[in-house]
């Protein structure tokens, strides 16, 4: 069922996002469709698994394709904008897009229906980590040698996972941007109809009855349970990881069984001093009021929102 929603409490786009990943005047201007779907997240949060689950949705189950060319990224600054909103254009079926803006970077259409997926920032860290430490030539070349750069190269990280970490809660995100921002942005029109908030624990814990929320989310009714359950399972992705990393895998060093990893959370658990986590849990708190970061660290089951 195609649905346009009211535009009375729809956000407005008030700035731009520039570095090595993004440029967000990829939306500017964009063409949306009544029946759009945005995927939206905080890198390394559970976006490809969402990616999944949308597609195996929307095509009941009756699809293995490469995710990353059914569902591009659009603010992800290459390729241009000549080659890819032309593709996008293109593409026939329910588009189901990504993106890791922040809502106030992005242009919110009452036409789309968003769904954002949240990850605790220490196991997006642990995640974040694997994804830099084994990016190869080609992955800098991509961000760093192409036209149209804005802000500073990224650099392979030099340190051991607990210290990037710490680096990354000192400096907000650096090398890659703000989860605080992001989190913070979505959280704010979480009651908005075209809006659905999903978190990564909550697949983990219940992926059926999370999967079905989505799906009347979308207004979609598969029928293929069983296909579509069996190819959003971890096992499934990991043993068919060429068709859901981005391009196959290529710009990380073991392709894309690298991309597509360990799976889990708390893998911090141990390995985080206990002052780092007291040092983490007042960070989010002051961040984002103590909802959004309950929410953030268990899901929507263990908090009201």
């Amino acid at each position: 069922m195609n649905k346009s929603f009211s535009t009375r409490t729809q956000p407005v786009k008030t700035r731009e996002m520039h570095n090595h990943h993004f440029d967000s005047t990829m939306w500017n201007g964009f063409a949306f469709r009544n029946d759009d779907v945005i995927i939206a997240s905080y890198a390394k949060s559970g976006t490809t698994w969402l990616q999944q689950v949308v597609a195996q949705l929307i095509f009941d189950g009756n699809v293995e394709g490469p995710v990353g060319e059914m569902s591009p990224w659009v603010d992800l600054r290459v390729p241009p904008r000549e080659v890819k909103l032309p593709m996008i254009e293109a593409q026939s079926h329910r588009r189901f897009l990504k993106t890791h803006l922040p809502v106030e970077a992005l242009n919110f259409s009452p036409k789309a229906k968003y769904i954002y997926i949240g990850r605790d920032g220490r196991d997006v860290v642990w995640s974040l980590y694997n994804h830099h430490k084994n990016a190869n030539a080609h992955f800098y070349e991509a961000l760093n040698d192409t036209p149209g750069l804005v802000g500073p190269k990224i650099t392979p990280p030099t340190t051991d996972v607990v210290p990037y970490f710490r680096d990354w809660l000192a400096t907000d995100g650096q090398p890659f941007w703000s989860l605080w921002d992001n989190m913070r942005s979505w959280w704010d029109i979480r009651g908005l109809d075209n809006v659905l908030m999903v978190h990564y624990a909550d697949l983990k814990r219940d992926m059926e009855g999370e999967i079905r929320r989505i799906a009347d989310f979308l207004d979609l009714d598969p029928q293929n349970w069983p296909a579509i359950l069996k190819h959003c399972s971890f096992d499934h992705m990991k043993a068919n990881a060429a068709a859901s990393a981005p391009l196959g895998g290529a710009l990380w060093e073991g392709g894309a069984d690298t991309f597509i990893h360990k799976g889990t959370n708390g893998r911090w658990q141990g390995q985080l001093t206990a002052e780092d986590v007291a040092a983490y849990n007042a960070r989010a708190l002051a961040e984002l009021g103590p909802h959004c970061a309950t929410w953030l660290a268990v899901g929507r089951h263990a908090t009201m929102y």
